[in-house]
């Protein structure tokens, strides 16, 4: 069975090769045409999407996988009319693909570009996010790339229902369907086979939680780019507008508690602590969550006493950790130990401090007197996202068109050769 498995994983991707191939010299505006086209044939196939969704909802809430995923997993007409515009809003995005990103003439007449091209064959790994097929798929086309969708098996109706659906809107225009490929998801072995399929695949991107990042790190050969655990933080500086944080706190904890984006502690400054903390605890309980306060955070306001484990907790949940600090400097330490290179935020109206933290912390995004939830591909105007990439290396925060490139230096002589050492 392995052996067949891997044969199938690997001849997916040989054929992907192909179709990446007829998609690197594709126009914009063919790219363009079929990414409204799978837009509008989503929306009329909302009702057999909505229906085998269904199907993976009844049997995740049946083996209790959990609110969190549930949420991930779940499609109705607005979320499948969000993602259809999510693939409009990379249609109108500028195309990458042969940009320049530097060039000059040297003294010899050699005229040099470096210019941006696709990268080939791309791997996505990712959990119960049906939205993640769509938007892979969508932005690896655009960017002239195929791409390999590995899903898991809690997502395999409402994900099968979606290729299928893109897979022919692909052939309808001429382009090949297998640029979109959906993998095996009942055997663990099929991740392997695809994240080291080296030579055939360029590129694998995991996007899930902190287990399965790690495990396609850790045994990949082909590169990959690391997404998206978020233990991000709101720091309540000792000069923020105290209801200004408020907004900021719940809009980041409460807008879509199961995202990579959504706050999961809050550090308050101790100057500000006596003011925000007993009014920021009552509006989050308002909302329906659990506030895991420190000793002082306890002092001031009815908390559950925080242990370790919370500080390095990505709840997903309605659940969130508090702490006081004594100074901007120990915010930006407990960032430092505890958080994931995500997204972390400052609440203040002292623009040195401000200035501070931003140089200081080291994460993908940073927010000054804005919300977390902000760190968004769509909300960025990179339209939809692959993930939010924590790694430094070519890509760092949102993954738009641009990140699903890379370059080659094209340069032009008139018989120029190069003189003997």
């Amino acid at each position: 069975m392995t052996d067949e498995l891997r044969d199938q994983v690997h001849d997916a991707a040989r054929r992907a090769r192909v179709a990446a191939k007829i998609l690197a010299t594709a126009n914009t505006q063919s790219k363009n045409a079929v990414l409204l086209a799978m837009a509008d044939a989503l929306q009329a196939s909302a009702a057999d999407i909505i229906v085998a969704n269904g199907r993976d909802l009844a049997a995740g809430r049946a083996a209790d996988i959990g609110d969190a995923l549930l949420d991930r997993l779940a499609l109705n007409d607005k979320r499948i009319a969000g993602i259809a515009d999510g693939l409009r809003s990379v249609a109108g995005l500028p195309d990458p693909v042969g940009d320049v990103r530097r060039g000059s003439t040297l003294p010899n007449g050699l005229e040099l570009r470096q210019v941006q091209v696709p990268l080939g064959v791309v791997g996505i790994v990712y959990e119960a996010r049906p939205n993640v097929t769509v938007d892979a798929a969508g932005l690896t086309l655009k960017a002239g790339n195929a791409v390999l969708l590995r899903g898991s098996s809690n997502a395999e109706q409402s994900n099968t229902a979606l290729v299928k659906v893109l897979r022919e809107v692909l052939a309808d225009n001429d382009f090949p369907a297998d640029a979109v490929q959906l993998l095996p998801c009942h055997d663990r072995a099929s991740v392997r086979h695809l994240i080291t399929a080296r030579g055939l695949v360029d590129l694998v991107i995991p996007r899930g939680g902190a287990g399965l990042i790690a495990a396609v790190v850790q045994q990949a050969t082909v590169p990959t780019i690391e997404t998206g655990v978020g233990n991000c933080h709101v720091y309540v500086d000792r000069g923020a507008d105290l209801e200004m944080a408020r907004r900021i706190l719940i809009n980041s904890k409460t807008r879509r508690p199961s995202v990579c984006n959504a706050a999961e502690t809050v550090l308050v400054h101790q100057d500000v602590a006596e003011r925000f903390v007993p009014e920021a605890v009552r509006q989050l309980k308002e909302h329906g969550v659990t506030v895991h306060g420190d000793k002082r955070a306890a002092e001031l306001a009815d908390v559950v006493p925080a242990v370790d484990a919370d500080w390095d907790t990505e709840y997903l949940s309605l659940d969130i950790a508090m702490r006081v600090v004594d100074s901007l400097d120990e915010a930006v330490d407990h960032i430092g130990e505890h958080g994931s290179g995500h997204t972390e935020a400052i609440v203040s109206d002292d623009v040195r401090a401000a200035r501070e933290f931003v140089a200081r912390v080291d994460a993908a995004a940073v927010m000054v007197n804005a919300a977390t939830s902000f760190t968004d591909g769509g909300e960025m105007g990179l339209g939809a996202e692959i993930g939010i990439s924590t790694q430094k290396l070519h890509a760092r925060g949102p993954m738009g068109l641009a990140e699903l490139t890379s370059t080659k230096w094209v340069v032009w002589g008139d018989g120029h050769v190069r003189a003997s050492s």
